[in-house]
Order: structure tokens, then sequence, then C-alpha cells
């Protein structure tokens, strides 16, 4: 009787295997692993001052993705930022968890970057202000180690912050002239009489003049965007998603030259009228999907160039 007892007693006070879900929470907690369920709603409560702080911010950020042409890619950038990380959540499940108070350090500066923006009216310092404030809260709550696995859909989302007005004009008129030259260069190769002044082009029937709108921009950060997100889907090879990035520079200035020098031959053979209104809009789409299909053939033909390299290395 006496051993019964104490037999009961000891199964008692002994530890039974941690199979609830307290039990295996407890234990991933002491850890220093995530569990999703203890974040919940912190996330939740964290998420409501920075929409209400951000909210301004965000309302004006949709507002151009929608009025304005050259960043309605924006709408994508989160969705695909969101999709690596989903695709990364077996990842982020076996790094430990260990918050750095450094992260403080980010967030503060991230919110002087928003005053600073605001004081100044300078509208990217507001919306890159968020993307810090996310990569501060990170670091802050998870740690360096997490980070580094969400570093680059992070700053994917810089993708969607329209470029600052100064830095655009910079861009823009370059782009115009070299865009002018190519056509110029081109519609004389097809024996149409040319007068290049700058990024006006005179035909004999009409003028040409490629304006801001037609200096291949649009389609350079949609196409540098799009590149970077098939890339990452598409190709595992770093050296070959940085080429593809980097020629998107070429295929999108080569893309819209052809358009402009397209408007030229159109309107000299045919008419002036006829070049422009719907098919100068129609033309727009055409030619960016002859970049896409550029892209792809340059991806190609790169995988293809390095298999035949490896072939002959094995000989």
């Amino acid at each position: 009787m006496a051993e019964r007892l104490h037999n009961a007693l000891v199964r008692k006070t002994s530890s039974p295997p941690m199979n609830t879900v307290t039990e295996r929470w407890m234990a991933s907690e002491s850890e220093g692993r995530f569990d999703l369920r203890r974040w919940i709603w912190p996330a939740f409560l964290l998420a409501l001052p920075v929409g209400f702080l951000y909210s301004g911010v965000l309302a004006l950020l949709v507002r151009d993705w929608w009025n304005d042409p050259d960043f309605s890619h924006g709408f994508f950038v989160p969705l695909f930022a969101g999709f690596v990380i989903w695709q990364r959540r077996q990842r982020l499940a076996q790094l430990p968890v260990q918050p750095s108070w450094l992260g403080l350090v980010v967030i503060a500066g991230s919110l002087c970057t928003l005053i600073v923006g605001v004081l100044g009216a300078e509208l990217f310092l507001q919306r890159s202000s968020l993307v810090l404030l996310l990569m501060g809260l990170v670091i802050h709550f998870f740690g360096w180690s997490w980070f580094r696995a969400l570093l680059f859909p992070l700053a994917c989302l810089f993708l969607m912050i329209p470029i600052p007005s100064i830095i655009y004009n910079r861009i823009a008129f370059p782009l115009q002239l070299l865009a002018s030259q190519v056509a110029a260069t081109l519609l004389a190769a097809s024996r149409v009489p040319v007068l290049l002044e700058g990024n006006v082009i005179q035909l004999p029937h009409m003028m040409l003049e490629v304006v801001e709108a037609c200096s291949g921009l649009r389609s350079l950060v949609s196409l540098i965007t799009l590149a970077i997100i098939y890339g990452h889907l598409l190709e595992p090879n770093l050296f070959r998603r940085a080429v593809l990035v980097f020629s998107a520079v070429p295929v999108a200035v080569l893309a819209n030259s052809l358009r402009v020098a397209g408007t030229g031959l159109l309107g000299h053979y045919w008419e002036p009228e006829k070049a422009q209104g719907f098919f100068h809009t129609f033309s727009g789409l055409v030619v960016f999907l002859i970049s896409l299909f550029l892209l792809f053939a340059l991806h190609g033909a790169l995988r293809m160039f390095e298999g035949r390299w490896k072939r002959r290395s094995t000989r």
C-alpha cells in the first residue's frame, strides 16, 4: 500500500511530456523561436497608431498610383513583398527572436524623416519614412537575423514610391534627348528626311516633339520593377538577376525610340493626323509589350549561353 501511494505521488510531481499547445508555446518562447499566436494582438495594437500616423501619406500615395500612369505598378509592389515574406515563412519560423534596442534608433530616424518631410512638403521623405519605420520595427522586435531575411521584400517597397520631381526631371530630359537621337537615326536609316533640334524631330510633313511623357521614363520605372519581380520568381542566379535589372534601361530606351520612329514613319507615309490620338496611345502599350518580350528573350539567351559555357568547360 505504501509503495502504491509513493508511485502515485511520483507520477503527480513528475513533468508530463510537452504535448499541449500551451506547453509547446512556452517551450518555443524559452528557445527564442517565433510564435505567431503571441504576436497577433501586439501587431494589431501596433498597426493602429502606425495607420493613424500614416493614413494621409498612404491616401496620397494610392491616389498617385491611380492617377499617374508612371507609377501604376505601385499597386503590385506591396503584394509582391507580401508574397516573398510568405514564401520565406518556414525560414523565418526557424530564426531566433532576438530583439535589438538599436531598432529604436531606426524608428526614431524614420519619425524624424516623416517630420522633415511634412515640414518641407516633401512626399518622397514622408513615404520613405514608412519603409524605414517597418525596418526599425523588425529590428527592434525580432532582431537582425530577421532583418537580413526580410531585407529584400522591405527594400522592394521603395519601388512603390514615386521618384522625387527633382530627380525625375533630371532623368527625363536626358532620356528625351536620347530617344530623339535614336529615333532620328532610325528614321534617317529608313530614308526619311530628318532635321533634329534637341528633342524636336522635323519631318517633311510633320513635327515630332519628344516631350517628358514620351521620354521613356514611364516604361523604364515599370520595366525595372517587373525585372526585379520576374528575376526573383523565375531566376535563382543572382548574377543573371542583376543583368536583367540593368538591361531594363537600354531595353526601355530602345523600345521608346522605336515608338517615336514608328510615329514618324506613319505620319510621313500615311497622314500626320493618323500618327496622333489612338495610335499614339495604343503604341505605348505595344511598345511596353515589346519591352517585356525583349527582357524575356534576354533571359533565355543568358541561360542558353551559360548552359553552352558549362558544357564546353566540362569537355
